[in-house]
């Protein structure tokens, strides 16, 4: 994949994996604008992996971005992404993780695992404002209400497409007015929100490979 975004490269059309169960044909081409960036900061140059048993939110957006930044090595790195976003959002049982392999001193590599909102131990439901999840892989079953599809990206209201986004506002997008996600398995590169309330934060290091899924 290049490593240069800038004028003169021009992205071409790339796969987005959409939802399977609501969506017969699970991919769409996205057209993403030139130079585009997935946010308004560099992405680290490391993937994360999200679990969540459901995720409901209010005015669903998606539109294809780009995520720049460096890979561990300080190399440009730069990936297509698929930018979902919602104005609020509600998530149970949420599980994030991030593996940095190699470290030195002989720790080898280790993982980084954030949870919250567990019903079990009678936790509140994870909180978010105005939330944008730049996502490369998303497994889940889902249902969308009052769902528009093919939508113009520069169209998109409420939260609409991402402050500092670049994204080309005659590309591909869709809305809906509501959209509830089970059994989540993400993977992405960045996530903003501009509030994120975590009922029962739990963070632990531990050394070897123990992803959320």
């Amino acid at each position: 994949m290049s490593s240069q975004v800038r004028g003169g490269t021009r992205w071409k059309r790339f796969a987005v994996v959409m939802v399977p169960s609501v969506i017969a044909t699970a991919a769409v081409g996205v057209g993403l604008a030139q130079g585009a960036l997935a946010a308004s900061f560099s992405v680290s140059g490391q993937e994360f992996k999200v679990s969540a048993d459901s995720l409901e939110g209010d005015n669903f957006v998606q539109y294809g971005s780009v995520a720049a930044g460096k890979n561990l090595k300080g190399e440009k790195q730069a990936a297509p992404v698929a930018v979902s976003g919602f104005s609020t959002a509600y998530i149970t049982n949420m599980c994030q993780s991030v593996v940095t392999p190699d470290l030195p001193f002989g720790l080898g590599s280790v993982t980084l695992k954030l949870k919250a909102g567990d019903p079990k131990k009678k936790q509140e439901k994870v909180y978010a404002k105005d939330i944008y999840l730049d996502v490369s892989q998303l497994d889940a079953d889902a249902k969308f209400r009052n769902i528009d599809i093919g939508v113009a990206a520069g169209s998109l209201e409420g939260p609409g497409i991402q402050p500092g986004t670049q994204a080309n506002p005659n590309g591909f997008s869709q809305r809906a007015e509501h959209a509830t996600l089970t059994n989540v398995h993400q993977q992405a590169w960045a996530t903003t929100a501009g509030t994120f309330k975590l009922p029962g934060l739990s963070l632990r290091l531990s050394k070897g490979v123990d992803e959320c899924y």
